[in-house]
């Protein structure tokens, strides 16, 4: 299998996310193969048309950041039943200006924790629509709803219940093949 450069966005800009947890435990349980890098968006202006013509410093870096890699991954809470602001304006400026959509053919996965029963599904469901107007090729299979409770995950992301962690190593698993899949499909002239 070859390798490849994920970078993951954490969908919190909190620093003591559960979620920033789970993507340390993601790195951790990654196989040999997938190197991960994360992509951060807690400096990023709220997105305007304005900035088309010159994007700032924190803006172009992140557009860099996705050049740079050959999949992304989302690690997202749920606020109100949709995905984090901060999340949402750092897709919108992945995707503009018009025409120059830093996500569209980059193979993408989307996967988030909530200490409430039904994990992130609602949130992951919105963030798919937005991804599949983006033109974004996504893993759909195995959804990835994962209920957090405070001794989950430790702060060196290793994961308490092995049901989980292998849920979680699965998960990573199947991304990497999933974005082999894709990169077999689209032809290079095209990526």
């Amino acid at each position: 299998m070859s390798d490849f450069i994920v970078g993951y966005f954490v969908g919190s800009l909190s620093s003591t996310s559960i979620n920033r947890k789970l993507a340390q435990a993601l790195v951790r349980l990654a196989p040999e193969g997938l190197h991960m890098r994360e992509i951060a968006i807690r400096d990023l202006p709220l997105y305007s048309q304005d900035y088309d013509a010159d994007y700032p410093p924190p803006a172009r870096a992140l557009k860099q950041a996705i050049a740079e890699v050959d999949a992304v991954l989302f690690v997202t809470p749920e606020y109100n039943r949709s995905i984090p602001g901060g999340l949402k304006n750092a897709i919108d400026w992945a995707s503009r200006p018009w025409g120059q959509n830093s996500l569209a053919r980059k193979p993408s996965a989307v996967i988030g924790a909530s200490i409430g029963a039904i994990g992130t599904a609602v949130a992951q469901q919105s963030l798919r629509s937005v991804l599949s107007f983006c033109n974004s090729p996504q893993m759909n299979a195995p959804e990835a709803y994962i209920h957090f409770t405070p001794d989950l995950v430790d702060e060196e992301g290793r994961v308490s219940k092995p049901d989980t962690e292998e849920f979680l190593r699965d998960y990573m698993s199947a991304f990497q093949q999933f974005i082999a899949r894709v990169y077999t499909a689209i032809p290079r002239e095209v990526r």
